[in-house]
């Protein structure tokens, strides 16, 4: 799974377990993914997702901006913009929450 690298930083200390991604990928609850902050690199770390939840992107709560390791609603929504261009509190989306389960290496 590819993380933005000040994203990464925060699943290798752990405090990012959870990642919203578009609806459209299909990652599977209980599968092993190796995790990275660098296409086309090997993975620097692994993750296993432990649960799936389709929601609506504004239904975000503050615990899960939290986890996805924002300290607000409002940054996490930022950073979404960021990433893909727009926001859109309707859009379906795919809640994962997930464990680190190695890696040491830092991007």
């Amino acid at each position: 799974m590819l993380f933005k690298k000040h994203l990464f930083a925060k699943v290798m200390d752990g405090t990012k377990t959870q990642t919203r991604r578009l609806s459209t990928q299909n990652y599977k609850v209980g599968k092993t993914y190796g995790a990275t902050c660098r296409r086309y690199q090997k993975s620097q770390a692994h993750i296993k997702l432990t649960r799936k939840t389709p929601q609506r992107l504004g239904d975000i709560t503050i615990e899960d901006a939290k986890a996805e390791g924002f300290k607000t609603v409002e940054e996490f929504k930022q950073a979404w913009i960021e990433c893909y261009g727009t926001w859109n509190p309707d859009q379906i989306v795919n809640a994962y929450e997930f464990h680190k389960i190695g890696g040491t290496v830092q991007p």
